[in-house]
């Protein structure tokens, strides 16, 4: 343990001991998106607190804990994931039901958050028991406070849209919808599809898009660009394409409306093979023609004419 974390569970202590932990609860933790001291005060005392930590990888997991200096027996770490977690959270409410109080922890950031806890939250509630939200980490927040959008009033907010479709076609028919989309787009990509996404993103056009990659890690970068530059980006350095990401499509200015071509393309490539329906596209709307292209193989989801 670092001198660091040791003052910080005695941080802990200071300012959250005195308050209310009521037993039979559920707390969802949120923990840190890759720097450990992006972690707050109050989720340290709850996890010394808990009588289980339930969490997606026991083994990070109890790296994580064990990092802060919190030492729990294997038998207080409960696995709950996206592929168990309807057994896993019967697990849980059963030990809520004996007075437990049991704290839940995704691999990082917020639970519920294109991440296991939803289905779980759901069930203690069903239940009757209490669930207690620990706030923090975000890499949705995280990136909107540095991509600085602009809300005007027709404009305010943002959608989270999280993982687009992997399969191509429904890929490009969502891309076609966040075309429409009046507000900023957060999306999340892991890095072995970044590239697919780049190319489904490349019909918006001059569209802003804010790229986050590593957020709060030693080699985080945030940067921002045109989304039919996004593809040209990734390829300019092998570091772009590596990390987990996560984006924020900027609102769409005047100037930036959601392109037609990619409505143009679809009808035509009902009745043209590939290339003819490009170019008619490119033709018809003046949008770039490699952009159509990249855009309608995903459409096709086949390889060049």
């Amino acid at each position: 343990m670092t001198a660091s974390f040791s003052s910080a569970l005695l941080a802990a202590k200071e300012a959250a001991a005195d308050q209310s932990y009521p037993q039979n609860t559920l707390y969802v933790v949120a923990t840190p998106i890759g720097n450990l001291a992006d972690i707050t005060l109050r989720a340290l005392h709850v996890l010394q607190l808990a009588d289980t930590v339930a969490c997606e990888d026991t083994r990070h997991t109890q790296a994580l804990l064990r990092a802060y200096g919190i030492d729990k027996p294997s038998s207080q770490l409960l696995a709950l994931h996206q592929h168990n977690e309807e057994e896993a959270s019967l697990t849980v409410l059963e030990r809520l039901q004996s007075g437990q109080r049991v704290a839940y922890v995704s691999d990082a950031g917020t639970p519920g958050i294109s991440d296991p806890g939803a289905r779980l939250v759901a069930r203690i509630q069903n239940a009757g028991l209490r669930t207690l939200p620990l706030p923090g980490a975000s890499s949705i927040t995280t990136l909107l406070s540095a991509a600085g959008v602009q809300d005007n009033p027709s404009q305010a907010g943002f959608v989270f849209k999280g993982f687009l479709p992997h399969k191509a076609s429904e890929r490009a028919q969502a891309v076609q919808q966040l075309a429409q989309c009046s507000q900023a787009v957060v999306l999340l990509e892991a890095p072995h599809r970044i590239e697919a996404l780049a190319g489904a993103l490349a019909p918006l056009g001059e569209r802003r898009l804010t790229v986050g990659r590593e957020l709060t890690k030693q080699f985080e970068s945030i940067t921002t660009l045109s989304a039919d530059h996004f593809a040209r980006w990734l390829t300019e350095s092998p570091h772009h394409c590596k990390g987990e990401f996560t984006l924020v499509l900027h609102p769409a200015t005047s100037s930036t409306e959601a392109p037609q071509g990619l409505r143009v393309l679809q009808l035509l490539l009902e009745h043209l093979p590939v290339k003819t329906a490009v170019k008619l596209a490119a033709d018809i709307t003046g949008e770039s023609r490699n952009a159509l292209y990249t855009q309608a193989l995903q459409l096709k989801n086949t390889d060049p004419d």
